[in-house]
């Protein structure tokens, strides 16, 4: 098992071919909603109260406003503005999350009881999407880590699976002529990233609770990889020995498979990923751009997971 050096101090999906035209639809005014339902998430957040992380990158963070309504999250919607736009109705609390599987001690676990448990932390990642747009984020949570620990993986187990909610009632993603993937979004990691130090879980962000927009009430961080694996909203966590598919390998596995790693090295087949756009920053076309950083600039504490692995035919 290699030794893990905290990072130096010095981001998710893409729309199918298929529903490309109906990205713009029930729309309407979102713009204008997206800003409001920001506002009044803002207000009414309550704010959490987080222990300064060792993990935090010197970059200069996203703004929160670009952070809360310019997001991928299918559940409410194909557009970037439908998730702050059409998540109003959403009900985070109460929640439980269920972790199960080879585990010595499965258990289902109140959210809120797990926040006063954990010491939660606040720390700032590079987020990279593989639609070649970032975003420094920070984020307070939990080590992944710690709530493994506390049901005791088997000796057996491999994998770790994640599955999200599924409330079509309160998520318009999830139902009628706007749903797109099939339901539940799942996702996984092996074990062994999932309990590197740097695999959080996410439930609150800029000191104040998850906003629905952005996977309340508990969502996965894994900030060396492409922003689809950080599964939103989590209900349900399995270890298993057998590597669990993900939703958008499953969806198409031409292009998305099963690690996710940040490499600039291996081109999306339809875009490069040499460079991002950071968005919130000005630049000639709206947002500078960035070279991309191996493992999202996170090599020197994750590349040891992947020794003598061939990374472009695991991607």
């Amino acid at each position: 098992m290699p030794s893990y050096r905290p990072p130096k101090i010095a981001s998710s999906e893409i729309t199918p071919r298929q529903i490309y035209v109906r990205r713009r639809e029930f729309l309407g005014a979102a713009a204008l909603g997206a800003v409001a339902l920001y506002s009044a998430g803002k207000a009414s957040a309550a704010a959490l109260s987080a222990v300064q992380s060792k993990y935090k990158v010197d970059e200069k963070p996203t703004p929160i406003k670009d952070v809360t309504t310019y997001n991928n999250f299918y559940e409410f919607g194909l557009d970037k503005g439908d998730p702050a736009a059409l998540s109003g109705d959403f009900k985070p609390l109460p929640w439980t999350v269920k972790v199960d599987g080879m585990v010595n001690k499965p258990g289902t676990f109140d959210i809120e009881a797990l926040m006063k448990e954990f010491p939660i932390e606040e720390r700032t990642y590079r987020m990279r999407c593989v639609e070649a747009w970032s975003m420094v984020i920070p984020w307070d949570g939990f080590p992944l880590a710690s709530l493994l620990d506390k049901v005791e993986p088997l000796g057996s187990a491999k994998y770790v699976a994640f599955e999200t909610v599924v409330r079509p009632e309160e998520m318009p993603g999830q139902k009628g002529f706007f749903q797109s993937l099939d339901w539940p979004y799942v996702e996984g990691l092996r074990l062994d990233e999932a309990r590197h130090p740097l695999a959080l879980l996410a439930v609150g962000l800029y000191g104040e609770t998850l906003p629905n927009q952005n996977g309340a009430p508990i969502r996965l961080v894994v900030p060396w990889k492409y922003g689809f694996k950080g599964i939103k909203s989590i209900v349900k966590i399995t270890l298993t020995d057998q590597q669990p598919k993900n939703t958008w390998q499953v969806t198409n596995p031409q292009e998305y498979g099963f690690y996710a790693n940040v490499n600039p090295d291996v081109d999306h087949p339809r875009w490069s990923q040499a460079s991002e756009r950071r968005i919130g920053e000005s630049g000639f076309f709206g947002a500078s751009r960035h070279p991309t950083l191996p493992f999202n600039g996170y090599a020197d504490e994750v590349a040891g997971l992947y020794a003598g692995m061939d990374l472009k035919a695991n991607f």
